[in-house]
């Protein structure tokens, strides 16, 4: 069993910044990767960026790369995304999630096992 915990989203400006955070628990830290969604009010779900379970590999999907960093830091169990030049279609409730299948992480949230209840970050224009 892995727990998860996103903390850290919030109301931002246009071009401003944000760090959402992931504590995980249960499971040792480096059993699964973790990845980050959102879903945009109304549509589905979205990639957003992975980080493998042995913590060199990282991927982004489109629409942030070059904006938003993945990392994590092992001695607090916990997986940060760092949002940078934020935009209104970067509006979404963020999610954080574990694959224990998928070390190298992947794109697909059905290879997903362990969800956290989502973080609102809504930016203005």
């Amino acid at each position: 069993q892995v727990q998860l915990v996103e903390s850290g989203g919030g109301l931002v400006q246009a071009g401003g910044s944000l760090r959402v955070s992931c504590k995980a628990s249960g499971r040792a830290f480096g059993a699964y990767s973790v990845g980050w969604f959102r879903q945009p009010p109304g549509k589905l779900r979205q990639f957003v960026a992975v980080l493998s379970a042995s913590g060199r590999r990282a991927d982004y999907g489109d629409s942030v790369k070059g904006r938003f960093t993945i990392s994590r830091d092992v001695a607090k169990s916990t997986v940060y995304l760092q949002m940078n030049s934020l935009k209104p279609e970067d509006t979404a409730v963020y999610f954080c999630a574990a694959s224990t299948t998928h070390l190298d992480g992947s794109f697909a949230h059905g290879h997903y096992d362990y969800w956290g209840q989502g973080t609102q970050v809504t930016v203005s224009s």
